[in-house]
C-alpha cells in the first residue's frame, strides 16, 4: 500500500512540473494598441494625367506604437489588387460620413504611416474632417483614428 503511495505522489509531482514548465513559457498577452491619432501635415499641388490636384498629407502621432510585423508582406492573406505581396496592415482614409477616400496597401514599416495622404481635384471641395482606420487583416483588427481637419 505504501509503494502505491509513493508512485502516487510521483506522478502527482510529474504532473505539476509539466504543468509549471508548459505555462511558465507560455507568452503573455500583449497590451492592446492604441488608435492612431491622426494629424495634418499640409497641402501640396501636383499635376497627374493631365489634371490639377492637391494631395492632403498626414501622419501619425504615435506610430511607434504599432510593431514592424504589422506592416510586413503577408503574401498568405488576400491580394491588393495585383499585389500578392500586399502588407498584412492596410489603411484607409475616410470622410467624416464614413466614404472611403483613398487607401494604402503596400506599407512597409510603421513609419510609413508618416507619410498618407490622399488627393482631390483642385476644384472639389475637401471634407471638412478625416479619419483613417488601419487594419490588421492578420487579427481582423482595426483601429480607427480621431477626426482630423482637411486645413491648417
Amino acid at each position: 500500500m505504501k509503494l502505491n503511495a509513493i508512485k502516487n505522489s510521483i506522478r502527482l509531482l510529474a504532473c505539476l512540473t509539466l504543468i509549471v514548465l508548459t505555462t511558465a513559457n507560455a507568452s503573455t498577452p500583449l497590451p492592446p494598441l492604441p488608435n492612431p491619432v491622426l494629424f495634418f501635415l499640409g497641402q501640396e499641388l501636383f499635376e497627374a494625367n493631365g489634371k490639377q490636384w492637391i494631395r492632403y498629407r498626414y501622419s501619425v502621432d504615435n506610430l511607434d506604437a504599432y510593431p514592424n510585423q504589422m506592416f510586413v508582406a503577408a503574401p498568405a492573406l488576400p491580394p491588393c489588387g495585383k499585389n500578392t505581396k500586399a502588407s498584412r496592415t492596410w489603411v484607409d482614409f475616410f470622410d467624416q460620413s464614413g466614404r472611403r477616400l483613398y487607401g494604402f496597401c503596400a506599407l512597409g514599416s510603421p513609419t510609413d504611416v508618416s507619410k498618407i495622404w490622399f488627393a482631390l481635384e483642385v476644384d472639389k471641395i475637401p471634407p471638412s474632417w478625416i479619419y483613417i482606420e488601419m487594419n490588421d487583416r492578420q487579427t481582423s483588427t482595426k483601429y480607427k483614428s480621431n477626426l482630423a481637419d482637411t486645413t491648417n
